[in-house]
């Protein structure tokens, strides 16, 4: 992994700056709409006034809309960013080929291998290098902030909030080793099969090439029953935290440790978790995968000076 990040740098270093920049905005946004939420409930309980509602509610609606105004911006920035380095990738495959094809006729018999990095590996592992460092920290600094919002609003509550990510996180690394060793295995019957269709006789039916299909059918039904199973596990961990904060909440409200205002924005705080969370993952297991595939893919774009 260490070697994948060294690459993305060293090809748009610059572009990551200003990425990470945005990317802290955002998630320092990520609590204040819960903060206007909780002021415009505990308003409306303990001391009603129209004016302070509608100033509560246009804090709330201005930091949405301008948190959403800074996502379009990184977005786009992260696309930009990704296909600039899958460009870079398909150059330096494409003159390779062409310069080991120079020296050594027999070179084009890997064209068929060339043509699938080309495609299909050469987009994901690109599109990675755009969110290699900001996407990572969005979700993470959008955990933070929420986090962080609940724990100084009631301790306890913050607290279980914690408690609910942390095994979240333990399942996704357990089972994504799983996924990888599926990832490489599918990666190279792919692979297989182009060099067959590329260099074999067409004139009849290649048995090993069958093979190599089923073998990438057999590897996805795996590496689908995993994700699914990691999948349901955070569903339900998740439904267990926001019951936890609703009973334990409500008993504090009954106690007149916290207030109303505190426990909806605590359960609300909980279900913005889950979106930047579902994220996290998907980083989580896109670089995992991505850091497969430019193994086998970096003695394909390694410079031949």
């Amino acid at each position: 992994m260490r070697e994948l990040y060294r690459a993305v740098w060293r090809v748009s270093g610059r572009e990551q700056v200003f990425l990470v920049v945005l990317a802290l905005l955002v998630a320092g946004l990520a609590s204040v709409p819960l903060r206007f939420q909780q002021l415009a409930i505990n308003g409306l309980v303990e001391h009603p006034d129209a004016r302070a509602l509608a100033w509560n509610c246009a804090g709330f609606v201005g930091a949405i809309l301008l948190s959403a105004a800074l996502k379009f911006v990184l977005g786009l920035r992260l696309s930009l960013v990704g296909e600039r380095v899958v460009r870079l990738i398909r150059e330096r495959l494409y003159t390779n080929l062409v310069d080991d094809v120079a020296r050594d006729p027999a070179a084009a018999a890997q064209r068929g291998r060339i043509l699938a990095m080309l495609n299909a590996e050469a987009e994901l592992v690109g599109s990675f290098a755009g969110a290699a460092v900001a996407s990572p920290l969005l979700q993470v600094g959008t955990l933070a902030s929420v986090i962080a919002f609940i724990a100084a609003s009631q301790p306890l509550l913050g607290l279980l909030a914690l408690v609910v990510v942390l095994p979240q996180a333990g399942i996704v690394v357990a089972l994504q080793h799983r996924i990888n060793e599926r990832v490489r295995s599918r990666v190279q019957s792919l692979r297989d099969v182009s060099d067959r269709i590329g260099g074999g006789d067409l004139a009849r039916i290649d048995d090993a090439v069958l093979a190599d299909f089923q073998n990438v059918l057999e590897t996805r039904r795996a590496i689908f029953g995993l994700k699914l199973s990691s999948k349901f596990a955070l569903g339900a961990l998740s439904a267990f935290g926001k019951l936890g904060i609703l009973f334990l909440g409500g008993w504090f409200v009954l106690r007149g440790a916290t207030d109303v205002g505190t426990v909806v924005a605590s359960l609300t705080g909980l279900s913005r978790i889950e979106g930047p969370w579902r994220d996290l993952v998907a980083f989580y297991r896109m670089a995992s995968t991505v850091r497969v595939k430019y193994a086998m893919l970096l003695p394909a774009i390694a410079s031949r000076s």
